[in-house]
């Protein structure tokens, strides 16, 4: 990186939150994303930490003036790569942006600065605003909330309560060209012109670097439980979650597990997975209620609709205790399967279609001489299913065949190649199997328009 950059950003900023060392900036190279699967990182990069928001507005004014690319990074839990640097670039970490800024409790809305993590959020909601909390739990607590909306996350409870798209109701925002604006707000309805908020929500930092977000809240319900149900196939436990949802049961979260994912899992954390004799498919039913009577009805009522599509054992966990359990062993099982898989995938088809999905999965992996172990967030359709190494654990010569077979299976059922993820630059090269010419065209219209210069995280959803 040339000198004069570096000197510039240090007037910005201040030359202790400019990194130019490489074992200061190594660890801002790569997100969550395998190994196997993410972009070399470019190391001819600096990081630099702004803290207020007139700040980030001077350093993108210099990237246009200076010609260098910006990379906004956030928490790096990412699982598509999208804060890799593949050229040399100016890493812009958002850490220092810890501030909650509003609570308005009648509204039930937060709007705080984008480095704040979830697990910051959810902390200060706990102490501070009791009666109030925020549903959406894409997976790591260490997650910053501008790389949550950025990303357009999902998780666990997109079933009941959405996703980001469903939460985010204001960004303060500064553009490529340095302008801070304010899209959204606080209102629930607001018709005027195009609706330029949810552009940014899932462009991955190409359009613009979110400083403020503003979120939608929820009443707290105090009562909770979990319920884990077993099936001998796929496709009874699918038409289990399908009857549960028409009987007019929204649960907080549906989790399908192959009992296979499961036990191995529990194995490695050292937790008893609740269980172990008959079936091949766990359902995993997470209910939240105003009273104990609330939830025991749902359980019972979902009790019986599993009884009738063929369960063979039902467990609910009643105290908080035997809750995480089953949470800790669903929460583990990425890190526990990373050293065996080369790509975990992150396809979602209509839920009227999933047991086509899981049929062509199977046919698919048993064309290859593999097997596909999956979970799923089965009832918004999304599933994240594993290509496999090998034994010796290098990587199949078949990965990227199989992978596009995965892609097109969904496709055809109306479906996504990534539901949460994000396309970033893993999944970049795959957007002509799911968007014809014309509609790429206009998202790199898009882009331009957003950044005409191209400064904002080159190589990252276009070319």
């Amino acid at each position: 990186m040339e000198q004069k950059i570096i000197c510039q950003l240090q007037k910005i900023c201040g030359e202790k939150y400019v990194y130019t060392l490489s074992e200061d900036v190594k660890r801002y190279l790569y997100d969550e994303t395998e190994e196997l699967i993410r972009p070399q990182a470019n190391t001819d990069c600096i990081v630099v930490r702004p803290s207020t928001n007139e700040e980030v507005a001077q350093i993108l004014q210099t990237a246009n003036e200076m010609n260098f690319y910006v990379i906004p990074r956030g928490g790096g839990t990412g699982a598509c790569g999208a804060v890799v640097p593949t050229k040399p670039s100016v890493i812009l970490s958002m850490e220092r942006f810890k501030n909650i800024i509003e609570v308005d409790r009648t509204g039930m809305m937060i709007t705080a600065q984008s480095g704040v993590t979830l697990y910051e959020l959810n902390e200060f909601l706990d102490k501070e605003v009791h009666e109030l909390y925020f549903p959406c739990h894409p997976g790591d607590e260490g997650a910053q909330l501008g790389g949550l909306a950025v990303e357009n996350a999902g998780g666990v409870r997109a079933v009941k309560h959405g996703i980001m798209r469903n939460y985010v109701k204001g960004l303060k925002v500064c553009l490529a060209s340095g302008e801070i604006v304010q899209l959204g707000g606080k209102l629930l309805k607001n018709n005027m012109g195009y609706d330029l908020m949810h552009l940014i929500i899932g462009s991955e930092g190409t359009l613009c670097v979110i400083l403020e977000v503003t979120f939608k809240l929820h009443p707290r319900l105090e009562h909770t439980g979990a319920m884990v149900v077993s099936f001998n196939n796929a496709k009874d436990a699918i038409d289990c979650v399908a009857a549960v949802q028409t009987s007019g049961i929204i649960p907080l979260a549906v989790e399908y597990m192959d009992r296979v994912i499961a036990l191995k899992t529990a194995e490695e954390i050292g937790k008893p997975w609740p269980l172990h004799d008959r079936g091949n498919v766990d359902i995993i039913y997470m209910l939240e209620g105003k009273s104990e009577d609330e939830l025991y009805e749902m359980a019972e009522k979902i009790d019986m609709i599993s009884a009738q599509t063929g369960a063979l054992t039902c467990i609910i966990a009643e105290d908080e205790k035997k809750q995480k359990v089953i949470l800790d062993i669903r929460s583990a099982i990425y890190e526990v399967f990373k050293p065996y898989f080369v790509d975990s995938l992150d396809t979602a088809v209509p839920m009227c279609h999933v047991n086509d999905l899981l049929t062509d999965f199977d046919n698919i992996a048993s064309k290859y001489g593999t097997t596909t172990p999956r979970v799923g967030h089965v009832a918004d359709g999304n599933f994240h299913n594993f290509i496999l190494r090998n034994n010796d654990g290098s990587v199949p010569e078949w990965a990227d065949d199989i992978r596009r077979e995965f892609y097109e299976a969904a496709i055809t059922y109306g479906g996504t190649i990534t539901a949460e993820h994000g396309t970033g630059k893993t999944r970049k090269d795959y957007m002509t199997m799911q968007y014809s010419p014309g509609i790429l065209s206009i998202m790199k219209g898009i882009k331009n328009i957003f950044d005409p210069k191209g400064i904002l995280n080159p190589n990252c959803i276009l070319d």
